[in-house]
């Protein structure tokens, strides 16, 4: 959009995407493409970017200088330019054109004299899509030598963009990591779909996917099981099947998304204002627990925030923050468990401490005793510090918000990472403890293992694996896991497996469990999660190769899909069986086994 209300400087804020080839588009409707001149900012452009404005000035150039967050240095130099403009008189049709990531180095002057955009992508698949046909020209959408392939496979590509985007909003059941997929991937994939079928007679669908699924949209995906998805995607949108079936389904809901029937342009985007304004979570291959998913967690964050602003004063019933969390304190004091005698249990465990098993014990009540500790520490350090006998430092003061707020200090998350408040953390703490005051009491191994408790449950399967290997001598390389879900109920389970351990206590998210056939099925409404049967964790020499009925169900330590930069949260992948649906069903869910929850 020309603005000639401001001549001088008019700004884009590219927060989303590359506002590039809209300004070229722009330029090019306008007549002003011949006299557009663009410039990346970086070391030693500034030279050429004060050339390319003073001749933008002099002769009515439109001049764009992109990533200006690049060169902070070369700001307030700019600045001056901007400044210089204001007095000056220079052609009517110069316009200068910035685009920049949010920084606090920007000058205030430049955005005060300029008129600011911010590029975002819209809500909405029908809005995705609308907006990426508006990308393409009718020129363009004319130029391929296959034109039946090419407008087919060019709306699937544009809804393979769509949903890529849209299905952020399920938060983890959407995208491990959210990434930010732009405007320019879809352009260099729609240049790559053009030039692959214009040179080639068969469609090279095993080079088209891997370019645009596997280099281009992969190349921001860092997250093996997030790619996992992102080619379950791409096989059902680029294959033989949408070129040869008419109305090909993109989507689970009948007669809603499809690929439309051949025609030009203008037909295609008439087809798209015809599709729902509000996308069923069918449309991405979720379940509508999806939806009731991420706006419980979305709520969640609300009031978090909400709760983080609220004023630090007396209730009316008179009682003061520091009374409420000098209770709160002492309530976690008296819920504490105590310390696991770590002498005592050496001498329990005699030769087996040195056993696999044996050590993963002695490292878990290390950890716990510690964390006993600080905690005990910091909570006496705390009470001292309302009562005014020591300094409140930084520490003592977050751990206070924290209690005040029913939140976790992270002083004493650091041991094992978890979403529970407070309450529920407090109580988790002391069932685990449990496990192992157990164990190391009676030096025998439990019947049934939460593998939630471990604060590293890697470590603990690692060793699983290195006893069998050591009991059959075999490598601990040639040995990977056979799952079994058990049927019977625990009470019935009344010994050890000769190989292996039982794991209980996992959490299905995005799918629901029969018990009878003992596979996946689709959730009822509003269960959110179910609870699995326990499993039988078997090391397994040579691993049969998993079939077309079952789905490798990846597993995670807790909610936060993604874990931290310290310290991740996939554990391991468990094979289960599908159902009637494919794998590929399920990976589109987003189904996964969780060790905790956040509540």
């Amino acid at each position: 959009v020309v603005v000639p209300q401001i001549q001088q400087s008019s700004g884009i804020n590219a927060e989303y995407g590359d506002p590039t080839s809209g300004l070229v588009q722009l330029a090019d409707e306008v007549g002003m493409k011949n006299r557009f001149s663009a410039l990346s900012l970086g070391q030693g452009q500034a030279p050429l970017a004060t050339k390319l404005i003073k001749e933008g000035v002099k002769e009515g150039n439109w001049v764009y200088l992109a990533n200006c967050h690049l060169s902070l240095s070369w700001m307030p130099h700019l600045d001056k330019l901007v400044e210089q403009l204001q007095s000056e008189e220079p052609h009517p049709d110069f316009r200068l054109w910035l685009s920049s990531n949010p920084t606090k180095g920007f000058p205030i002057s430049i955005l005060q004299a300029g008129l600011k955009m911010t590029t975002e992508p819209p809500k909405g698949l029908k809005a995705n899509m609308k907006r990426l046909y508006g990308l393409v020209s009718e020129k363009t959408f004319s130029r391929c030598k296959k034109p039946e392939k090419y407008k087919k496979l060019l709306f699937t590509l544009c809804f393979f963009h769509s949903v890529l985007i849209e299905r952020r909003k399920f938060l983890q059941l959407g995208w491990n990591i959210p990434y930010d997929f732009n405007d320019s991937d879809f352009e260099v994939s729609e240049n790559l779909l053009n030039m692959y079928l214009d040179e080639y007679e068969e469609t090279p669908w095993d080079a088209l996917k891997y370019l645009i699924a596997g280099v281009n949209y992969g190349g921001h995906v860092t997250d093996d099981l997030d790619r996992r998805l992102l080619h379950t995607y791409i096989n059902d949108y680029f294959n033989e099947d949408v070129l040869n079936t008419p109305f090909y389904k993109l989507s689970t809901l009948n007669d809603v998304y499809y690929v439309p029937k051949d025609g030009p342009y203008q037909h295609y985007k008439d087809y798209i204002s015809l599709l729902p304004n509000v996308d069923h979570p069918a449309a991405f291959g979720q379940h509508s627990n999806a939806d009731i998913t991420s706006q419980i967690k979305e709520t969640h964050m609300l009031f978090e925030t909400l709760l983080s602003l609220q004023p630090q004063v007396s209730n009316r019933e008179g009682e003061s923050t520091e009374s409420k969390v000098m209770g709160l304190a002492q309530d976690v004091r008296e819920h504490l468990p105590e310390l696991i005698d770590y002498q005592n249990t050496l001498s329990v465990l005699a030769e087996e401490r040195h056993s696999p098993m044996g050590v993963v014990l002695l490292q878990e009540i290390l950890r716990y005793n510690n964390l006993i500790k600080n905690i005990a520490r910091s909570l006496t350090d705390l009470e001292k510090g309302i009562k005014g006998l020591v300094v409140m430092s930084e520490d003592l003061e977050e751990i206070f918000r924290c209690i005040n707020e029913a939140r976790v200090p992270p002083m004493w998350s650091k041991t094992y990472p978890s979403m529970k408040p407070l309450g529920s953390w407090t109580r988790d703490l002391v069932q685990r403890v449990d496990q192992f005051f157990k164990w190391a009491q009676t030096g025998t191994m439990p019947l049934l293992f939460y593998l939630s408790y471990f604060t590293f449950p890697t470590g603990f399967l690692t060793a699983v694996l290195q006893t069998s290997a050591r009991t059959n001598n075999i490598s601990v390389d040639s040995l990977s896991w056979e799952f079994i879900v058990q049927i019977l109920d625990d009470v019935n389970i009344t010994g050890q497996p000769k190989d292996g351990v039982y794991i209980k206590g996992m959490f299905l998210e995005g799918a629901g469990w029969d018990k009878k056939n003992c596979c996946l099925v689709e959730a009822n409404a509003m269960q959110l999660v179910c609870e699995m049967p326990t499993i039988h964790f078997k090391p397994a020499e040579i691993k049969k190769k998993a079939g077309r009925g079952v789905y490798s169900c990846p597993c995670y330590y807790y909610p936060n899909r993604a874990g931290t930069a310290d310290r991740a949260s996939y554990v391991v992948s468990v094979d289960v069986k599908c159902g009637a649906a494919t794998p590929d069903h399920w990976i589109k869910r987003g189904t996964a086994l969780l060790l905790s929850l956040d509540s």
